[in-house]
């Protein structure tokens, strides 16, 4: 079976983002977004996914959503982006998905891990 999962590292701290609402979404064929599934991220920074009943990933355009504002806002900070994006193409819905993100006030990154 088939997962996506992410983790948060806060660059400019050296440590885990913890509390950060993320929620993933597939495109619709008609190219609107639909929310699958969302969480917050634990104590080491980590979210899986969990799929609604009778959900099967498919091949598709998807998308991650983090919230980071607040997550900025409660470390006493500005971040530039008050929401994070990473669309990313699921071609074979047989693999795991994990994408980290990695955080600061004025920048990100992301890669697709293992």
């Amino acid at each position: 079976m088939s997962t996506i999962t992410t983790h948060i590292l806060d660059t400019s701290q050296g440590k885990p983002a913890t509390g950060v609402h993320v929620a993933l979404e597939m495109q619709n064929a008609d190219e609107t977004w639909r929310l699958v599934s969302a969480g917050v991220t634990d104590d080491g920074g980590r979210l899986k996914f969990v799929f609604p009943p009778g959900f099967v990933l498919a091949k598709g355009a998807y998308r991650l959503v983090f919230e980071t504002s607040a997550y900025f806002r409660a470390q006493n900070s500005e971040g530039l982006y008050p929401t994070v994006t990473i669309h990313f193409a699921v071609r074979d819905p047989a693999q795991h998905f994990h994408l980290p993100l990695l955080l600061a006030p004025h920048g990100y990154s992301t890669y697709r891990g293992s």
